[in-house]
């Protein structure tokens, strides 16, 4: 229908006051900037000029069509702009995290992409490990911070420091004075992560191993869920306990749950994530988000010290 030519143009004839201004400040003949017009206005089935005489101005349309066609103009630039940047991160860049890093460190690393490539759009995908890696190699994402175990094949990875994982229960659920053994908390329903993640795994084992009547073990893909689920006393919960903490005290709900003390023995491991991306397609703009995702790692007191 009309180009960005034809917008320049009729805003060098507003600028200039006329065509033949237009035509001397453009280098072009009056006759080429007035067929131009005219043809633009055919197309349209509009009058974009008013002509008196010599003079000329904006129509009514022609206003409308100028104020939006120059969003246009100033998106073109705009997008132009964003593709010559010197830096790696341009554009849209697709980021995957397992619902445990939303919960810890992902708002302080895209603080800190936002300060320094503040025109840079970030599209998430919150998913499981194994979903993560399968998007990573299919080329749906562009770094996906997961599990080590699911590292793809060619792929450069940077582990973060562990993340602790605690059992809590609604205050006044479960009787703790001391640290609790495995048959204690084998007495109550358990909420967790998934049955397909990690952490259900090793909670299976833990009960399997200890020679007790394993507890009913209760998945959600949504660590939220699992959060609101113990908070109104369903059952007690493994959670990363940044996030237990950190919730708890943002929401009246969850200031509900505490901590449990439990012996070594009833203990699960920290869990380990790794930031992971394919160096063929994206080793700029992996490098950026690495080093984004580690000073969040670093400065976020609620994971382990550990030097990696």
């Amino acid at each position: 229908m009309f180009g960005f030519r034809d917008v320049e143009i009729v805003r060098e004839v507003v600028r200039a006051g006329g065509f033949r201004a237009a035509a001397q400040r453009s280098g072009l003949a009056q006759s080429a900037i007035s067929a131009r017009i005219a043809a633009l206005e055919k197309r349209l089935g509009l009058t974009l000029f008013d002509r008196v005489g010599r003079q000329v101005r904006l129509s009514m349309a022609g206003r409308r069509f100028l104020e939006e066609a120059e969003r246009l103009i100033q998106s073109r630039d705009r997008i132009v702009q964003e593709l010559t940047q010197s830096s790696g991160l341009n554009g849209t860049v697709r980021i995957g995290v397992a619902e445990t890093i939303v919960h810890t460190i992902l708002t302080a690393m895209l603080n800190a992409l936002r300060r320094d490539h503040g025109h840079v759009r970030f599209e998430l995908s919150v998913d499981t490990s194994e979903q993560l890696a399968r998007k990573l190699v299919d080329d749906e994402l562009d770094i996906a911070i997961l599990m080590p175990e699911y590292q793809p094949r060619d792929s450069l990875a940077t582990p973060l420091k562990p993340i602790t994982l605690d059992w809590y229960a609604r205050d006044g659920m479960v009787p703790a004075s001391r640290p609790l053994a495995i048959a204690e908390l084998a007495a109550y329903p358990v909420v967790t992560f998934p049955k397909s993640t990690t952490p259900y795994r090793q909670l299976e084992q833990l009960f399997a191993s200890s020679q007790v009547a394993a507890p009913v073990l209760h998945g959600s893909a949504s660590l939220f869920t699992v959060l609101h689920l113990v908070g109104d006393g369903f059952g007690i919960g493994l959670l990363p306990t940044r996030m237990a903490e950190a919730v708890g005290q943002a929401r009246e709900q969850e200031k509900r749950l505490v901590r449990l003390p439990v012996r070594d023995e009833a203990r699960v491991p920290d869990l380990n994530f790794v930031v992971c991306y394919l160096p063929a397609r994206n080793r700029e703009a992996g490098e950026l988000i690495t080093a984004a995702a580690r000073e969040a790692d670093q400065n976020d007191p609620y994971t382990r010290s550990q030097t990696v």
